[in-house]
């Protein structure tokens, strides 16, 4: 995609631009009832794996939103399936789990890095039809979760407000725990360059579960695999953004992965973070997703303090600091976008 006519490439690049563009994640999915119309007829899963189907709710935002950007619909559970453990997904049941957890060095031992031409064919299928269809209206960004929330939710089972299991890894086995982190660290390199080479415009990490950790245990236990993955990815000038929720302590050391943007969970302030790292990296972010459920003048007014907060020029996209919550009403959505691309104008003559 041409760098020079696209607004999401040329803030992620911190280029000038004549406003900041938006999109948001998990744009495609519960809060919109064209998505919810296909969701009645097959299983998420289901949805994931069908290239046809994904391409569909992936586009919808875009159609009805007018978002600057898609993202693939997809879930980053299906690489460690890929890697050998078996996802379920029970209706009405929470979301996905894995019956059999990651307990032992045999477990990890069995786990295999995927070919993602292979394994996960579908999602490249789904890749490049999605780009098809969207024929160069926005760019298509592709993801992962980071190896340390996978191998949260691959040893836990499933996403819990606790985490005893694999913080007393860090504590007991840390060698053990690495050992597993590396392996998923060469199958994500391989699954995010296989996105890119099916043409997505530009990759997110996402790191749920890095606020978990304590500072010290976060460089050692997230980051450094979160570099070694940008280092080693096979790309040309595709952008990535690094999404570490709840890791505000180490916004400087985010930045440096080698990443091009840095994305902001809804409890960080924009203007110091672009202080603070704003010379390195972009900005994305980052309104809290709760504020799309209050009235139309606080949605507006909460909007423009973060366009001020950040203040006069590029480098930023912005955001929710979170995913869109499921009972986001559209209309509502649609107020954040219309503010964005007419209030952000003024920050970029």
């Amino acid at each position: 995609m041409n760098l020079l006519n696209n607004l999401f490439l040329k803030a992620s690049k911190r280029l000038p631009c004549e406003r900041t563009p938006i999109w948001m994640m998990r744009q495609a999915g519960r809060y919109l009832p064209e998505y919810r119309k296909i969701r009645e007829k097959y299983d998420f899963l289901t949805m994931c794996k069908t290239p046809e189907l994904a391409a569909e709710v992936t586009i919808q935002p875009v159609d009805i939103l007018g978002v600057d950007a898609a993202i693939i619909f997809s879930d980053i559970l299906v690489l460690p399936e890929a890697m050998g453990l078996e996802l379920v997904m029970e209706e009405g049941k929470g979301g996905p789990r894995f019956p059999k957890p990651i307990r032992t060095t045999d477990d990890v031992n069995q786990l295999i890095i995927p070919d993602p031409h292979d394994k996960l064919k579908y999602l490249m299928d789904a890749i490049e039809l999605t780009k098809k269809n969207l024929n160069g209206r926005v760019p298509l960004i592709g993801f992962s979760g980071s190896p340390w929330t996978l191998a949260t939710y691959m040893i836990e089972g499933e996403g819990k407000k606790k985490f005893d299991i694999i913080l007393t890894l860090t504590e007991k086995q840390p060698q053990e725990l690495h050992n597993l982190l590396e392996k998923i660290t060469k199958s994500v390199t391989k699954y995010l360059s296989a996105q890119i080479e099916s043409g997505a415009d530009a990759i997110q990490i996402f790191d749920t579960w890095g606020g978990i950790l304590p500072k010290n245990k976060f460089k050692d236990f997230s980051l450094r695999y979160i570099e070694q993955i940008i280092s080693e990815l096979k790309r040309k000038d595709e952008p990535i953004i690094v999404f570490c929720k709840d890791a505000s302590h180490s916004l400087e050391f985010i930045a440096r992965t080698g990443c091009e943007v840095v994305g902001l969970d809804w409890k960080v302030d924009i203007g110091e973070a672009r202080k603070s790292i704003g010379d390195i990296v972009a900005l994305q972010g980052n309104l809290n997703p709760e504020v799309l459920l209050k009235n139309p003048e606080i949605i507006i007014e909460e909007t423009k303090r973060i366009l001020e907060n950040y203040g006069n020029g590029s480098g930023h996209i912005f955001n929710l600091g979170h995913g869109i919550l499921p009972n986001t009403p559209v209309e509502n959505a649609k107020i954040l976008i219309q503010t964005v691309k007419e209030e952000s104008k003024k920050y970029h003559k």
